[in-house]
């Protein structure tokens, strides 16, 4: 099986990689990068890749220099990564990018009729609706990577009758690095204090709306569009020890999970290798070694972000997510360059969800325009 691989030098696009050294039969066809463009060159000698593309068109050059010598193709650009997500010589599109940016990609890749395994959340927090309508028109089934929904995925496999069965999503969340403190104790957190995952290993961007729990207001928003379900029907749950990756609930009261070490390698090679399981690098869960595992409720007042995100998602088939997703971005860069506080993320995004008038997000334009809109008033928000 051939893959387009989209980020294919971030921490999603790493591990993927490291698949695809366990398993020769999967091997990359296109990849991409933002601008790690040594990387890039790497690993495109390493799978002799038929397309590489990077993003940031100034290192065109550069890259173009690294491969002079072969025979991969280079592209730059967003034309580039819409050209490299629909090349039609690999078999599914592997979404890794960070961020807004992989909303056209995942588009291109549909509209080729391409498989889709998505990793890249924002592409339904900003636009689920028009995303998962193409989708359905080009009768493609988007496979989540994320390890809470590549869990609910799986749960719901045993499942003859998904949407008339289930009457519950159980989303579990690790808290990040902050769990069980308040807003006054989170005084002059810095970014390396936000960065310290106590379990997974992340990009910087993820990593932060972790500890902010955008991520999870995310992935609750992205649920209610891979799974067909309702916000009222996404319960989240804290768990801090990141074995179970999520569950849901059935309408006879039976619950079903999937369990497992921490270990990204597990959702991404089952999204790859769907409907079969194949050995996988990952370590086996041990559950004696784990010790004790326990749930708790989010709390929403400390944690605005995750309840902001439940607004939006309330308005699921408008603009909201686009325009909190834009601003949740800009805010972000601006804590991890120093030029925010850590809680002018959380107050950032629920001004923006507040003050930036949401339309339906029936069309591409629609959700590019919410999420430049989000961008704008987060620029502003941090000016005043």
């Amino acid at each position: 099986m051939k893959i387009n691989l989209l980020g294919a030098t971030g921490s999603i696009g790493t591990q993927c990689l490291d698949i695809c050294r366990s398993h020769p039969d999967i091997t990359p066809n296109s990849l991409t990068a933002g601008r790690n463009y040594k990387a890039l060159a790497m690993y495109a000698r390493e799978f002799s890749v038929r397309t590489v593309c990077i993003a940031d068109e100034s290192l065109y050059s550069a890259l173009k220099t690294e491969l002079s010598d072969t025979d991969t193709r280079v592209l730059c650009g967003r034309e580039g990564l819409c050209e490299a997500a629909s090349d039609k010589n690999a078999d599914m599109t592997v979404n890794a990018i960070v961020g807004a940016a992989g909303l056209l990609p995942t588009e291109a890749a549909l509209k080729s009729g391409s498989k889709v395994a998505l990793a890249n959340k924002e592409t339904l927090v900003a636009g689920g609706s028009y995303i998962m309508g193409l989708a359905k028109r080009k009768g493609i089934h988007i496979i989540p990577i994320d390890s809470e929904h590549s869990a609910i995925f799986q749960s719901l496999q045993g499942s003859r009758d998904p949407h008339g069965e289930l009457r519950k999503i159980i989303l579990t969340a690790s808290g990040g690095p902050f769990f069980g403190k308040k807003r006054e104790e989170l005084k002059n957190i810095d970014p390396e204090k936000a960065l310290a995952h106590p379990n997974w290993s992340m990009g910087s961007k993820i990593t932060i709306d972790s500890a902010t729990m955008m991520n999870k207001g995310f992935e609750l928003i992205e649920a209610c569009h891979l799974f067909g379900v309702s916000p009222k029907q996404v319960e989240v749950v804290i768990h801090r020890q990141s074995i179970l990756h999520s569950a849901v609930e059935f309408s006879d009261g039976a619950v079903i999970g999937q369990l497992g070490v921490p270990d990204m390698r597990i959702p991404i090679q089952y999204a790859l290798t769907f409907p079969k399981r194949l050995e996988c690098p990952a370590q086996p869960l041990s559950l004696t070694a784990c010790g004790d595992l326990t749930f708790e409720e989010p709390d929403t007042e400390t944690f605005g972000c995750l309840k902001s995100a439940m607004k939006a998602a309330d308005a699921i088939d408008t603009t909201a997510g686009a325009i909190i997703n834009g601003a949740n971005e800009v805010l972000v860069s601006a804590f991890l360059n120093g030029k925010a506080d850590f809680w002018d993320i959380t107050d950032g995004v629920a001004a923006a969800l507040e003050n930036v008038p949401a339309v339906p997000a029936d069309t591409v334009e629609h959700i590019l325009e919410g999420d430049r809109a989000g961008r704008e008033f987060a620029r502003a928000f941090l000016s005043k």
